[in-house]
């Protein structure tokens, strides 16, 4: 599972170092695509194999649900590490997720985002405010 929060620099070629932690469970490959929030997710190739099930089983007949599986299929991108275990950010994935050059790197159990360190922050600070609302309606869910 991933867990943490990481900052760190994409270099002037677009490439980013993943955390050594992380990188040992990418070894058997990782896909990286448009997230939501204006973030990228990084999954485990096991991890995006069984969400691309789900993706395509969505109804093609509803709107939300083209637009969903073209957000996360269309940009999606295989990753490789270089000897550094850093991975290379394609342009158009930079520039969805505004990411220019310090970067945050965030663990989500099954997956990692990648977000700008300033919108990281505003991110943060927002649903920091709204904890107690969060909680009441993740407690209305069971949670």
């Amino acid at each position: 599972m991933f867990l943490g929060e990481f900052k760190h620099n994409i270099d002037t070629k677009g490439r980013l170092a993943i955390p050594a932690k992380f990188r040992v469970q990418l070894d058997g490959g990782a896909i990286l695509t448009r997230g939501l929030d204006s973030c990228l997710f990084l999954f485990p190739k096991k991890e995006w194999d069984s969400l691309v099930e789900k993706l395509i089983r969505l109804p093609l007949a509803q709107a939300g649900s083209r637009a969903f599986v073209r957000l996360m299929l269309s940009g999606a991108s295989d990753v490789d590490f270089d000897s550094q275990g850093r991975i290379l950010i394609p342009e158009s994935l930079r520039s969805y997720a505004h990411l220019d050059k310090k970067i945050v790197v965030t663990g989500l159990y099954n997956r990692i985002e990648l977000w700008d360190v300033d919108a990281w922050d505003q991110y943060k600070q927002k649903t920091e405010s709204a904890s107690e609302e969060i909680a009441e309606k993740l407690g209305e869910l069971g949670i």
